[in-house]
């Protein structure tokens, strides 16, 4: 695991990764350094699949394969005050496991940046089922012109209550913003991201 931010920070977030960047990517180690500047600290774990990628062997699994390999990166990592989340599919696949860890107490909730509800060009194809009765408390930061779910599509999916979405103006599923239209980078982005998760975290039980 790479471990970013204060070891007495308030929580600790787990973040799994995105289909097709690994745990140490330029995104991912910016994300966790904003979360850090919010005096968090940040775990990241690699899946299986892309440490082989790494020796150009395997190609992404189904999402749903990857639920033990989160379980197993939680009970590794042994963290009081655990957040649970992920990067696209990273955060599919701890949304997945999410009511599991939160009912008995191994976490206190769920953050998914840029989420993947549906593949790009294929609204139809939603991956909100699960979403729709979850009951662990969840905070999906988006950009609004997401391809994988933009601010006009998803606010009329029949999500649960218990998840609360946090709009970035213009922010693609990388959450990056068009300069020109916004004035803001995606350090800014990130940066705000991280804020608000922070905010969040106090607000959980």
């Amino acid at each position: 695991m790479i471990l970013t931010g204060p070891t007495d920070a308030r929580a600790t977030l787990l973040l799994g990764h995105g289909a097709g960047a690994p745990m140490d990517a330029p995104w991912m180690n910016d994300m966790a350094d904003a979360l850090a500047a919010e005096g968090l600290r940040v775990a990241r774990f690699e899946f299986a699949y892309m440490a082989a990628r790494r020796e150009g062997r395997r190609r992404p699994p189904r999402a749903e394969s990857l639920r033990g390999e989160y379980l197993d990166a939680v009970a590794a990592l042994g963290a009081d005050r655990l957040v649970v989340g992920g990067k696209s599919m990273g955060g599919r696949v701890a949304s997945m496991v999410a009511d599991e860890l939160v009912a008995d107490g191994r976490a206190a909730g769920l953050v998914c940046l840029g989420y993947p509800f549906h593949p790009p060009g294929k609204p139809e194809a939603l991956r909100t089922a699960h979403l729709e009765s979850l009951r662990a408390p969840a905070l999906i930061c988006q950009g609004t012109r997401d391809a994988f779910g933009t601010a006009d599509e998803v606010p009329g999916y029949a999500l649960s209550e218990r998840v609360e979405l946090f709009w970035l103006e213009d922010g693609d599923h990388e959450l990056k913003p068009r300069k020109r239209v916004t004035g803001k980078s995606l350090a800014d982005h990130q940066a705000a991201a991280a804020a608000r998760i922070a905010a969040w975290l106090d607000g959980l039980p």
